[in-house]
């Protein structure tokens, strides 16, 4: 197992959504160079988990409970920002369709959606945008209009607008949800390339498709608590499956990923 520092601990963690209890008891802990898979079906608590990790949602504070990021209980959000890169399906719907694609990854700086008056980036901003437009295929887009991008380009674009830090965690929403093949093939082979060059990443998904061949361990979310937590190869087995969405299935897998079937 990897033993980089823990990024996320949580210990007896009870968390309300609203007026919904999303955890009870949840107990587990993340580490840094360990490249990380929560699967469950929809309202399992996969996006909670994420909330907690970007404190937009806090644990209940009574004895024996304890959140500790980056090995502490209280977070500078700005700082967290810097460490802690993020994609998500939120993101991509907050853009407005005539924002320039090179203005989305320079927002990232800021922790902005799109850039202000007041944020003014530097020299050396701008020529980290074009380098990580250039990373995803995209340099040749700088001025394009966000809104006519495709949903795989301004995918990969907010995967360049979370490496502007070079964060040392790369935090995935449904990195895959509304892509066609191609696009989801773009996407997979560009987290491929991080896994590989050491930025650890933390995918929430409900489909086991997402799952890179990096990936060396995954949690099992149902209704907010914990079915499996081991390494893909133990987990991620038909009888777990099936428990875990509710319904038969068949795993196959082939060159590291896997796919589901019905089993009946």
């Amino acid at each position: 197992m990897p033993s980089g520092d823990p990024y996320f601990e949580l210990r007896a963690v009870e968390a309300w959504l609203g007026p919904r209890r999303v955890f009870e008891d949840l107990s587990l802990t993340l580490r840094l160079g360990e490249h990380t898979a929560v699967l469950g079906p929809n309202g399992s608590g996969k996006s909670s988990l994420l909330r907690l990790l970007g404190r937009s949602i806090y644990p209940v504070v009574k004895p024996g409970s304890q959140l500790r990021i980056f090995g502490s209980e209280t977070v500078n959000l700005w700082e967290l920002r810097r460490r802690v890169g993020l994609v998500s399906q939120d993101q991509q719907i907050a853009y407005g369709a005539s924002v320039p694609a090179a203005e989305v990854v320079l927002s990232g700086f800021f922790g902005s959606v799109g850039l202000g008056r007041p944020h003014q980036p530097s020299p050396a901003q701008r020529r980290r945008a074009l380098e990580l437009l250039a990373d995803q295929d995209l340099a040749d887009l700088a001025d394009r209009p966000y809104g006519q991008l495709s949903q795989g380009q301004q995918r990969r674009l907010l995967l360049a607008r979370a490496l502007v830090h070079e964060p040392r965690l790369l935090v995935l929403d449904e990195p895959l949800q509304g892509l066609d093949l191609a696009a989801r093939h773009r996407v997979l082979a560009s987290l491929r390339r991080l896994a590989q060059a050491g930025t650890t990443l933390l995918m929430v998904t409900h489909e086991i498709e997402a799952i890179l061949p990096e990936i060396q361990r995954c949690l099992l979310l149902r209704q907010g608590r914990l079915l499996a937590d081991g390494p893909p190869e133990e987990v991620l087995r038909d009888a777990t499956l099936s428990a875990l969405f509710g319904t038969p299935l068949q795993v196959l897998s082939a060159a590291g990923y896997r796919q589901v079937l019905p089993a009946d």
